[in-house]
């Protein structure tokens, strides 16, 4: 009877002491790991050149956002007052941009700017600037001719 008492413990740990050298393995991470997670991640790269493959051939080649609008060129008139030249379409607009409010100052056909550029370039005396950035300047000068007879 008095050897009961003292084998009771051993006979409920032996039970889980035969489990856990069953259960050992090694620790890390095995190669058949490393290969799954590396699939893994050739599969979502490749997936996404793919999408963005279709979007752009969807799209016609143009990227998220472009339409027909380019910013030409652009004046700053003070700290936080500017004008613009923006093409849209066959239009050019000349754009004044304050805090918080955005106007249209002058449009003109694409075309015909460009003919007005050829002949002040051909009256004018040869300048480094472009016909555009010529044009451009004649039409803030105008602009600024306009303002200073308003007041």
């Amino acid at each position: 009877m008095r050897v009961f008492p003292l084998a009771l413990p051993f006979l409920l740990c032996s039970p889980l002491l035969h489990a856990a050298e069953v259960a050992k393995v090694e620790p890390g991470v095995s190669f058949a790991g490393y290969f799954q997670a590396l699939l893994a991640l050739a599969f979502i790269v490749g997936l996404l050149f793919v999408l963005a493959f279709a979007g752009r051939k969807f799209l016609g080649g143009k990227a998220f956002g472009q339409g027909r609008l380019k910013l030409l060129g652009g004046l700053a008139l003070g700290p936080r007052e500017r004008i613009v030249l923006v093409e849209a379409g066959d239009d050019l607009l000349v754009v004044g941009v304050v805090p918080g409010q955005i106007r249209t100052l002058h449009r003109m056909k694409k075309n015909v700017a460009d003919k007005e550029a050829e002949e002040n370039a051909a009256d004018a005396p040869a300048t480094s600037l472009p016909p555009l950035a010529q044009s451009f300047a004649q039409i803030l000068q105008k602009f600024s001719r306009s303002r200073s007879n308003d007041k």
